[in-house]
Parts: C-alpha cells; structure tokens; sequence
C-alpha cells in the first residue's frame, strides 16, 4: 500500500501563478481550484489509493507567537486567498481528505500523516507531495519520501543528504542555522549552509554544540530550531484505510457545474471504477 499526501496549499499556488502566464491576469473564481482537484485526480487515475491533503485554514499558526517575523497571510493576493475554502469544500465533495489545520499548519499535517501512516506495517510508502524544504525532516530511507512535482524529483534520504550535507533528522538543525526565508527566520548571521553541514555532521544536533560554537546565539538557533521542527503528533486519522479514495460524493456534480468543468464528474466515477476492479 502507498499513501499519498499533498500540499494543498502549494498546489494552490501553483496553480494559481502558473494560470497567470496565460489568463493576463484576468482569474478566474476558481481557476486555481480546479487546478488542485485536476492533479489530485490524475494521482488517482494513475493508481493512487490512499490519499490526503493539507492545507493552511488559517496561515498564522502557534510559530507567530514565538517568532514576530514569522510568515503571516499578508500580502496574498485577494483572489488567490478566496480559493482556499472552495478548495476544502470542492476536495471534500470529491471524496478526498482533507486536513484543514487552524494552531498548525498544512507541513505539520503532512508530517503527522507521514509518522501516522509509516507507522502501519501495511504501508509499503509514504509519499509526500510538496519541494518545501522543511519536509525533508520526515524522509525516512526509501520508505518515507519527498515528491517535487515541478521539478520532477523524488527525494529519498540520500537525496536529501546529497541536497543538504545531511540527514533528515538533521534538517530542523540545518535551517536553524542557515535560516528559512519563506518562512521568515533569518538563521545564524555567518554560517552558510557549507558550514552547517559541517558543523552538524562533526557534532551532531545544535543541543550537542561545544558552547563555544554558538556561544550567545545558541539560544536564538534553539528557537529557530523549534519553528523549523514540525509536528508529528496531529491526531489526524488512526487508520490508513480512513485515507481511501472511495470515489466522489453526491454534491461533486454541483461543485464542477459551477467551477464549470462537469467532465471532472465523469473522470471520477470512471476511475473509481477502475480502482474497484483492483
């Protein structure tokens, strides 16, 4: 069994930026919306079985709190925000789960479904579809992997060290160090990411440091390091099977007559055809 989980909130605004090459800026209500619900069911058409998606309800979470500078929803375009509760509700209706997160955010769900799901012995992988960076931390072998769709990568634990210089357990200590813009935390003025793998391979996380490493800055690299850590301990689901796709419910028609792409009807039960013939 493969378990998929997708960043639904990146597979928003992909969309919705890569529409605005070809739509000159005229967006359409659900344009972005659409685009979500098409790649999800393409996973399907091409056999995904179990599959969940994460998605920022609210962009501020508990991290704003620790950090002023913490990403925050300002500055999203008004047309791409109105798109968030539509995609909830339209990914809903095409029987999809969804994790809508409020205190966390939609890489925290990730991570809880990647440690939920490795955790049962009938899950062959864990696929997580999302290039965020922070994700990395929850590679696990060649069974819990990293899917950048754009780039067309798959990113086992090899992969991320060939990346980053280190393991994925390593990663919250990797940014930590050298900072994450997207989500506004500046890391350790002077070390670089050569440094920060050098430095963490010789002496393992930033809490086994010789102080003199640091020194003062330990405990800002601390905080950082705790905004870089993602939760695994949302109680999202406690069965695998709860992530099966069992094909659209009866208000899916409704939703693509008025995004208008009634042919999305059609794919679905046809694919959920073919998945009950597996």
């Amino acid at each position: 069994m493969i378990v998929d989980v997708v960043d639904g909130t990146y597979e928003l605004f992909r969309h919705f930026y890569g529409q605005r090459r070809f739509n000159k800026g005229q967006d359409k209500p659900f344009g972005a919306v659409v685009g979500v619900l098409q790649s999800v069911l393409q996973m399907v058409e091409h056999g995904a079985t179990h599959v969940g998606v994460a998605t920022d309800h609210i962009i501020e979470s508990f991290r704003n709190r620790l950090w002023p500078g913490y990403k925050t929803g300002e500055g999203i375009e008004p047309a791409l925000l109105a798109q968030f509760h539509p995609l909830e509700e339209a990914l809903t209706a095409m029987g999809v789960v969804v994790w809508a997160m409020t205190e966390l955010e939609a890489d925290d769900a990730l991570a809880s479904a990647a440690h939920i799901a490795s955790e049962d012995q009938r899950v062959d992988k864990v696929a997580i579809w999302t290039p965020d960076k922070d994700l990395a931390q929850c590679v696990r072998g060649d069974r819990v992997v990293q899917i950048d769709r754009k780039g067309k990568k798959i990113r086992d634990a090899d992969g991320v060290r060939e990346k980053f210089g280190v393991e994925p357990m390593l990663i919250p200590d990797y940014l930590a160090l050298v900072g994450d813009a997207a989500d506004g935390y500046p890391g350790i003025p002077g070390i670089g990411s050569i440094t920060a793998a050098q430095l963490l391979n010789r002496h393992g996380m930033i809490e086994n440091f010789p102080p003199a490493v640091l020194g003062e800055r330990r405990e800002l690299a601390l905080l950082f390091k705790n905004l870089a850590t993602l939760r695994t301990d949302a109680p999202l689901f406690r069965d695998v099977d709860e992530l099966r796709w069992d094909g659209p419910a009866d208000q899916f028609a409704s939703w693509t007559e008025r995004m208008g792409v009634p042919r999305l009807v059609e794919r679905c039960l046809k694919a959920h055809a073919a998945l009950d013939k597996n």
